[in-house]
């Protein structure tokens, strides 16, 4: 037996009305529509709710109990949808976003503060992994992901892209010289990723008019290991603007080969369940970091 929520309505408002036609009026149904899904209820039930008369229905001991509980469950609907509606204009609750280190660090923390003078009821629970994650299993609302998607089982929406370019600090080329050609790179120390490979394809021509691919003389799976390695001046690395703009505007990166450097974008997603709806809060963040993203200098340039 499934009684549906129309049955339920449709019986609370042929009482409340005293009649079908009113009731079928009220719920904007005909009435012949009306008087099947009541006596679809009361098959279900294998009971009489109501007893009719040529002028009116009058209800049956078994109507007046379940009439009761009927309205308990509408209510109980109704309510539920209030709050959702009211969450919806006020998201609350506990958020739970996953980014690797470097976006975490260099843009999600910076726009915390204005996010939250907005949604001041969203609880923010922040977690960092460098690799991609199993949404489900770790708990996690929303996840931030760089570089082109392969999982299709997720929703995903664009909220902006980041430029990479090739840097070293000013320390590091006083040392060991300024390489004139792509190809002098092979001339020194670089930094590079573990995983994935295609982050060591720089942005860069070679003499084989292919995207410079790089040895690692140092890898890590971190690119804010990478930064701060660099930083150090431990060799020459390639970063996005996301996370090196304010060291370029500072002088503490200086930008190699920047007329031969190709215009080589890494997306930014952000990316949830598939198979449930977005909800309040899942969306509150989503566009308030499209926002900010759409305004920051790495987006533009």
């Amino acid at each position: 037996m499934k009684v549906t929520l129309d049955e339920l309505q449709t019986f609370a408002t042929v009482v409340d009305t005293g009649s079908i036609t009113a009731a079928a009026e009220q719920l904007n149904q005909t009435v012949s529509g009306a008087s099947r899904t009541l006596g679809r209820l009361e098959e279900k039930l294998q009971t009489t709710l109501l007893r009719r008369t040529t002028r009116r229905l009058e209800l049956t001991e078994e109507g007046k109990a379940f009439l009761h509980d009927a309205r308990g469950i509408i209510d109980a609907v109704e309510n539920a949808e209030e709050q959702l509606a009211a969450r919806r204009e006020k998201p609350s609750g506990r958020l739970r976003i996953d980014a690797a280190t470097p976006f975490m660090l260099h843009v999600i923390v910076p726009l915390l503060a204005g996010y939250r003078a907005r949604y001041p009821q969203v609880e923010l629970e922040l977690n960092s992994n460098e690799g991609i994650i199993d949404l489900i299993e770790r708990r996690t609302d929303v996840a931030i992901r760089i570089g082109r998607l392969k999982d299709s089982t997720l929703h995903s929406r664009p909220v902006g892209s980041s430029r990479i370019r090739v840097l070293a600090t000013p320390a590091y080329l006083k040392k060991h010289g300024h390489p004139k050609r792509v190809d002098d790179l092979a001339n020194h120390s670089l930094l590079g990723f573990t995983q994935p490979e295609s982050l060591n394809v720089w942005p860069l021509v070679g003499t084989d008019n292919e995207l410079y691919r790089i040895n690692p003389t140092i890898a890590s799976s971190s690119g804010e290991t990478l930064r701060q390695l660099a930083l150090e001046s431990a060799g020459i690395v390639c970063l996005s603007d996301f996370m090196t703009g304010r060291d370029r505007r500072e002088g503490r990166f200086v930008q190699l080969f920047p007329r031969q450097t190709q215009d080589v974008r890494q997306p930014i997603h952000a990316v949830y369940y598939r198979n449930t709806a977005i909800s309040a809060r899942i969306a509150s963040f989503v566009d308030y970091l499209a926002e900010a993203v759409k305004e920051t200098e790495f987006a533009r340039t």
